[in-house]
């Protein structure tokens, strides 16, 4: 693999952390936003060759100032990793609207600034590769995590159309479709709103026991997702979106299996309205 420099969003934990590990150890250049100073420090002292930049994906306005300084101070970026980014659980009815505004102005509008910041750039040079990190979630639906699998099938469509778009400029996008994996995602990395609704604890209370039960033993390994996402860089013919885990691999196939089932089912009301 050639020297890339990679620029990677919410790189001092989960997903972000790994990839950041995996592609300094390749010795890559990384580039890796992080909101804190104290967590610039504690990036530093974990991962030392990698530079750190501080950056809230939902401050849009000085993401493009950001990017600037980040290509002048270190070279062109080669590859954006955009996967910043958290999880936020909650049955509809129980969550408020300034709650789906935050997940949507993280997961969506964060990574849409992030992107359109890098895209004439990378237009410009016919070269780059944008990998935006959705989720399984992005492509099945559960109870309880509704804005969230909002959040992740925004993504999931507009990294398609980005991807489209950019490909007459060899410019490659995939959608990132993780499973459950051990990361900080459903421990304090999500928003969890308080229940309040007694009509829901049927449905949802086993949910998210079984949820906060299973934090930090999902089957999935962050480490093998980070040589994955090298392995997928490498790729002469990058697909779409590349599902990551084989729980994630299960239940897509599964909702597939049954979204064909659907249409078939009512394919003779589907065609009735033509005319």
């Amino acid at each position: 693999m050639s020297r890339k420099t990679f620029f990677i969003t919410g790189a001092n934990s989960g997903f972000g952390f790994a990839i950041a590990a995996a592609a300094s150890s390749q010795g890559h250049n990384v580039i890796g936003t992080v909101r804190s100073e104290q967590s610039r420090t504690a990036f530093a002292e974990r991962l030392p060759a990698a530079r750190s930049i501080l950056c809230d994906v939902t401050e849009f306005d000085r993401i493009a100032d950001i990017v600037r300084q980040a290509e002048e101070d270190h070279g062109p970026v080669d590859v954006l990793i955009n996967n910043a980014g958290y999880g936020h659980e909650g049955i509809l009815e129980e969550s408020s609207i300034e709650e789906m505004r935050r997940q949507f102005d993280v997961n969506v509008f964060g990574a849409v600034a992030i992107a359109k910041a890098f895209l004439p750039r990378f237009r410009e040079r016919r070269s780059g590769f944008i990998v935006n990190v959705t989720s399984m979630g992005g492509m099945i639906t559960m109870p309880g995590i509704a804005y969230y699998c909002g959040s992740k099938f925004a993504l999931q469509g507009i990294s398609e159309v980005m991807r489209a778009e950019m490909a007459p400029f060899g410019v490659r996008v995939t959608a990132l479709c993780p499973g459950s994996f051990r990361t900080d995602w459903a421990g304090r990395s999500m928003i969890r709103t308080e229940r309040s609704i007694a009509d829901y604890d049927a449905l949802f209370d086993p949910i998210r026991q079984a949820r906060q039960a299973k934090s930090g033993k999902q089957l999935g390994d962050p480490d093998k997702l980070a040589a994955a996402v090298l392995d997928l860089i490498e790729s002469d013919a990058p697909p779409p979106q590349l599902l990551l885990g084989s729980d994630a691999l299960g239940l897509v196939t599964d909702r597939i299996e049954r979204l064909k089932q659907e249409v078939e089912a009512w394919r003779s009301v589907t065609v009735s309205t033509d005319g």
